[in-house]
């Protein structure tokens, strides 16, 4: 005779009493704060783009740490990578300052160049026997001089002589070639001055200067366009 009892218990119940239970952890695999987790907060809205296109204008915590410098744009020396060291540029990576005797060198060899070239364009209209023939020639080159050092240094920041002697005129600010404006005001600055009046006594005075100027090693010439003379080995 069967003992089974329908009004009985049918077994024991689930843990919980059969119902779903709140406090319980969410099961495993489901990551905290996601957009399927109906225990945490929604995720985080993602970072603000950067302003204007820069890394230099987000927030803390986002693209570049906060505080650090912008690069120097315009520099070609900016990408190298080296750092500044004495006797160097202003910018960090510029070639070392030109040395003096390289200098020198390359100033007798643009100005030799050009009187011999003032030389033979006078010769044959005046005797060089004569004081008028010796001082039209040398005019001349002053002349020439000019308009050689203007156009060269505008063109690459480089004379004959500077590059026989692996010297280059680069600005001061980002060591760039300088522009034509800066080529020519370099060089009336450093030839009109010997033309009207004083002749090699100013290029002494000139070079002076430069000798005991600091940092930079800047002439009188330099310090009126704003550039330095630097190394390109």
């Amino acid at each position: 005779m069967s003992s089974y009892d329908p009004s009985g218990p049918a077994g024991p119940e689930p843990e919980g009493g059969g119902k779903p239970s709140f406090d319980k952890p969410p099961p495993a695999g489901t990551p905290s704060g996601g957009a399927s987790d109906p225990y945490g907060a929604p995720p985080p809205p993602p970072p603000p783009p950067p302003q204007n296109g820069s890394p230099y204008d987000a927030p803390r915590g986002y693209g570049a740490p906060y505080g650090a410098p912008p690069p120097v744009f315009g520099s070609p020396f900016a990408s190298q990578g080296a750092p500044y060291a004495p006797g160097g540029g202003p910018v960090p990576g510029m070639p070392p300052l030109g040395r003096w005797g390289d200098r020198i060198i390359a100033l007798l060899i643009d100005y030799v160049m050009v009187q011999v070239l003032g030389i033979l364009i006078v010769l044959p209209f005046a005797s060089l026997g004569a004081r008028d023939g010796w001082v039209g020639a040398i005019w001349l080159g002053y002349g020439i001089y000019l308009v050689y050092d203007g156009l060269m240094l505008s063109r690459d920041g480089q004379t004959i002589g500077k590059k026989v002697m692996n010297l280059r005129v680069a600005m001061l600010l980002d060591g760039s070639p300088p522009t034509g404006a800066v080529a020519w005001t370099r060089a009336v600055t450093f030839v009109l001055p010997a033309l009207v009046c004083c002749g090699i006594f100013w290029w002494l005075v000139d070079g002076l200067f430069g000798v005991f100027d600091k940092p930079y090693r800047q002439c009188i010439h330099d310090k009126a366009a704003k550039t330095v003379v630097v190394s390109t080995v």
